[in-house]
Formats: structure tokens, sequence, C-alpha cells
């Protein structure tokens, strides 16, 4: 081969190598990333439409929050990001890996804590442990691994115990300390404290920023809480009304950490957030891109001789008939 041509070949070499790497660091700056999720559910009546093009990115160590209404397919995206799942088009990628199913890099903690009524707290732990580092994990190192995930969430006194013997916010902590103890990439909790009081769910909060701030877990929360998901969440990504849901707004929670709630509450930027969300949830939720066509004004009055003269009023009689 000629000269000039082998130095032409280790240019261009060069180039793609360089433009290849370049595409590798670009794809490797996300960590997962639910990329055009569809998700279709055949009926008797046809298929029905959960998910429509569902799309966003998430960086490893971030707090994600999806809120919205009931029905709205926050769950549904949970589940495909679990591999559950399958979408009907689109996929998830972790890692730049496609997700095509349960892996132990995807630990769910439900709303019911989920916990073997048989089985101690510490061999409700022990459960996955087994199941994940059976071969890679001695004995003694798997036990020391349960112990040290019980007392990441403040159970290590209660490992003897039966979940019949513990509370309802010590059960979830158990499930939580279940799934942490399967070291994975993604924690994903489906409304995790919503079967819960104000004051345990507060107290479970605070332990969940205590943990995520000590591991840098990447964590992905269905909640219907609006104080929960700005306390807790670097990124809050709100869900269109079903059927055909989508994703309407994102925003971005720029509160430093730790985060204190009583210090919050008073705080014009966190405030401001809950007035984002909140306008959203009661006055945005419809698909941004459909219009909201206005209602005519409707007034019922006990007594219809009031609304006499006032011809731009809409009386209604008893039985629904424009009177």
């Amino acid at each position: 081969m000629p000269s000039f041509a082998r130095g032409r070949q280790s240019k261009t070499t060069t180039v793609s190598r360089y433009f290849l790497e370049r595409k590798e660091e670009k794809m490797s700056s996300t960590y997962l990333h639910i990329d055009h999720v569809t998700m279709n559910f055949p009926t008797k009546e046809g298929e029905f439409c959960a998910l429509d093009d569902v799309n966003f990115s998430i960086n490893q160590g971030e707090y994600i929050s999806i809120i919205g209404h009931s029905g709205c397919g926050k769950s549904t995206v949970l589940n495909i990001v679990a591999g559950l799942l399958k979408a009907s088009k689109g996929g998830v990628v972790l890692e730049n890996k496609e997700i095509n199913g349960p892996g132990p890099e995807r630990a769910v903690v439900f709303q019911n804590h989920s916990l073997m009524p048989w089985l101690s707290v510490y061999e409700n732990v022990a459960l996955a442990v087994r199941r994940v580092f059976r071969g890679k994990k001695s004995k003694a190192e798997m036990k020391d691994w349960i112990v040290h995930n019980l007392n990441l969430v403040h159970m290590g006194h209660a490992m003897d115990k039966l979940p019949s013997e513990i509370s309802g916010g010590m059960k979830q902590r158990v499930g939580i300390a279940r799934a942490l103890a399967m070291q994975p990439k993604v924690l994903l909790m489906d409304e995790p404290f919503g079967a819960l009081d104000a004051l345990t769910r507060s107290h479970m909060q605070d332990s969940l920023m205590e943990i995520q701030g000590k591991l840098n877990n990447t964590i992905i929360m269905i909640t219907h809480d609006v104080d929960e998901a700005v306390l807790l969440s670097d990124k809050i990504i709100m869900m269109t009304n079903g059927p055909s849901a989508t994703i309407g707004e994102v925003l971005e929670i720029d509160l430093p950490r730790p985060r204190d709630r009583v210090g919050l509450a008073n705080n014009p930027t966190y405030n401001h957030y809950r007035q984002q969300i909140l306008g959203f949830l009661y006055e945005r939720h419809a698909k941004p891109d459909v219009p909201i066509e206005p209602k005519e004004p409707e007034m019922v009055q006990d007594n219809p001789s009031e609304l006499e003269g006032k011809s731009d009023l809409k009386l209604v009689s008893d039985n629904g008939q424009a009177a």
C-alpha cells in the first residue's frame, strides 16, 4: 500500500475513533434512559393506551419523583423500569444496556411491605441477600451485610422479631433494608409511605434522605404527596391525565442538601416549587397540546326570582333541564 494511502487510512481511523469515543462518552453520561415508551393494554373494546411517548433521562445518584393524578400511569412507568412489564414501543436503557426483565440491579419497594410473616426481620432481609450473593459472599460476609443494612434503617435492635411484632413504619424500614441489601443500581419506590400515619411518614422521609446522602442511590419514587416530592427530590416529573398519559412538565429542584423540613417551611424557593406542582396538578394537568374548551357558567339558586333580569346567567331546574 502506498505511504500516502497508509497515512490517509491512519488519519481516517483516528477521526473515526474520536467520534466513536465522543458517542460512547455521550451515551455514558446518561445513567438511566426511559426511551420514548408507549404502553398499550388489550381490552374487550380494543387497545387501551396507558402511556404515550414517555421519554426522560436520569443521572447517577439523582432522586426522581413521579407525580400525577390517579390513573396517569405512574406505576406503569415504574413497572416497565423494573422489568415487570414490557413496553409496547420504546424501552429502558440502564448503563447502555436494554432492560428486558426483572433483575437485582433494580430493587422495588412497594406501598405494601410484602414481608414473609413467618420469617424474622433478619430472615426477610437474608432471603434477598442469599438470592443475590450466593457464591459471591461467604456466610460470614452475608451475615455482616444483612446486619449492616438493618442498622442502616435503624432496625438492628429488632432483627429477631416477626413482622407481626413490629409497627407499620418498622415493617417498611425492613422492606427498604431488604431492597438496599441487594445493592441495586436503581431503587424503585411505589408510594412507599402512603399507608403510614403523618408522623411516621415524616420519620421515614428523614431516614430515606439520610440513607440516600450516605449511599448516593439513584431513586425513582411514585408519590401523590407534593411536599414529599419537593423535600426528597432532585427532579420531579409531572404526568398528564390518562388515557395516553405522558410527561407534562419536569421541575428541577435546586435546594441544598441536607434538607431540613422545618427550615424549609418558610423558604420562598421551596414554596415556589410547591406552587408550581399544585398549579400543574389542578390547572395544567390535561395534555399540554390539547386546548381545554371553556365551559359556560352554571348557577343553581334556591330562589329563581333572584335571577330575574340577569340574562348572562343560566338557570338550571331541579330535573337538570335549562329553565
